[in-house]
This record gives C-alpha cells, structure tokens and sequence, in this order.
C-alpha cells in the first residue's frame, strides 16, 4: 500500500469520526456548538494516535538513513537498510543500498590498487623516501631501508639525520636536491674513481599533498648501469679501431708483397712508389691512433 493511500484513508478515517462525535454528541441533547467541538477534538485525537503508528515506521528508517549517511562520512560502507513495505520509500531505501554497494566495490577496487601500488613501489630497486613537513619522514620503501638504513624502518626518522648518516658524497647530493649522478668511493679508497665505488642517480621532487608540503627523495644505484654504457663504448671504440687498423694494415701488406714482387722480378724501379705508398698509410695510421 503506497503511503499516498494510506494518508488517504487516515484523512477519511478522521473525517468519519469526526463526524461520528459529532452526531454522537447531538443525539445525546448536546448543543450544535458542543457537537462542533466533541468532533474536533475526537477527531484530532484519533488522527494524531493513528499518525503517530503510521510514521513511526518512516521515522525510524529516516534515523537509519542518517545513521548510515554518518557511516559512510567515517568510511565505514558495510550498512544496507531493510523496509518491508512496497511503497515509495522502497524505493528510497533502494537507492541507498544500490548508493552502498557502489561505495563499497569502490573502495574494494581502490584498496586493490593500493596494495598492487604498494606491492610495485616496495620491489622497485629505486630507493624512495618522502618526508613530511618538518622533515619527518613519512614513508619509505624496503630498497630505502636497505640501501640507507641497514635495513630498519624509517618512517618517523628525521631526514636530516638520516642524510647526515650517510657518505658524504651522497649526503651532498640528497642534500642539494638536484638531479643528478654521484660516486661513493669504496672502502678504503681515496678517490671515487678508484674501482669497487658505487655510482648513484639521486633526484628529488617537493610538492603538496593532502595541503601540505612534502619532499620525495629517490636513489638508484647507477654503478651496473654505467658498467653497461662503459662496455659498450668500449665495444664501439674497438670496432672503429679494428675498422681503421684493417683498412691501413691491408693495404701496407699489399704494397709490401708487391715490393718483393718487384724485386723478384728485378723491376727496382717502381719500388720508390710502393715504399711511398706504405710511408702514406703509415702517416695516416700514426694520425689516426694519435687523434
């Protein structure tokens, strides 16, 4: 029964006995004035005791529809309502299990992606750190840990201790902000050149998050990668040597079996020219290693 119908008959239920009081009363000797009021006042009462069952139900789900709203302001998304009638706060009251239940795959969908963010940021071998406002550090991934903390946990260190505690060749670069590459020296050795040393890109981001400012820092270990691009030049160069060499050695080999053709053959004459030619290649190859 829709709540329409139900106002309905209540109004006409009220009317009715209100009329009723009122007949009542005029049959008992009561005056028109009297018969006017006993109705009124009947009537009134029994409309208001039957408003009063009739909303009862409506204003117990409104409650919970509050409740449920409050719910899911606090994040809290695992609340559906029941209403047993069919009428139009069924309608009402699906809406907002239908509102519920997309808030709910929602988060779940956004949980998900958190924990696959989580997961793919904690196995990067970037080191990555970000430090809150007044420095405190707010997050930090296993590869910060391990690469700058022994492994232990950073969040709630301060980061200007944690720089500090470094070598300082990185402390400088986390310390500058720029992007940019630096060389830890190995034990031991004086220089960062000296061979074992660890190379690192160091870059770093300010930016406001949730209305406050934070910093982003992030260390790579650059040493295998440069260990790569030096092989490879060193591939490149000797291929370029091995091309120049071949195309001076070749032809000075040439020129020599002719020599000794030409001496075999005793034909001297021409051997000005051919040694001329071999001095030639050998200037150029002597310019080219030099260059």
């Amino acid at each position: 029964m829709t709540i329409r119908l139900r106002l309905w008959l209540l109004a006409t239920l009220v009317a009715a006995l209100s009329v009723s009081f009122a007949m009542l009363v005029m049959s008992l000797g009561g005056e028109g004035w009297m018969a006017r009021a006993a109705g009124v006042l009947g009537g009134a009462i029994v409309g208001g005791l039957l408003l009063e069952r009739l909303s009862a139900p409506a204003l117990s789900l409104f409650r919970a529809l509050a409740g449920t709203v409050t719910a899911y302001r606090d994040g809290d998304f695992a609340f559906d309502i029941a209403w047993p009638h069919a009428d139009e706060l069924r309608e009402l009251v699906d809406a907002h299990n239908a509102l519920g239940q997309t808030l709910r795959d929602q988060r779940m969908a956004l949980v998900q992606r958190e924990l696959l963010l989580d997961t793919m940021v904690q196995n990067t071998p970037v080191a990555m750190v970000l430090a809150a406002e007044r420095g405190r550090i707010a997050y930090a991934n296993l590869a910060a840990r391990r690469l700058l903390h022994a492994g232990r946990p950073l969040e709630g260190l301060s980061i200007d201790v944690l720089v500090a505690a470094q070598a300082p060749a990185l402390a400088d670069a986390l310390r500058s902000g720029r992007d940019g590459l630096c060389t830890v020296p190995a034990e031991g050795g004086a220089d960062a050149d000296d061979e074992g040393g660890e190379t690192y890109h160091v870059a770093g981001k300010d930016f406001v998050l949730n209305g406050r400012p934070h910093r982003l820092l992030l260390v790579r270990r650059f040493t295998a990668e440069l260990r790569r691009q030096e092989v490879r030049a060193w591939k490149k160069l000797i291929r370029v040597l091995s091309h120049e060499l071949n195309n001076s050695l070749a032809p000075i080999a040439s020129m020599a079996h002719s020599g000794r053709e030409l001496l075999r053959r005793g034909q001297p004459e021409r051997l000005p020219e051919v040694l001329e030619t071999i001095g030639e290649r050998a200037r150029h190859l002597e310019a080219f290693v030099r260059g």
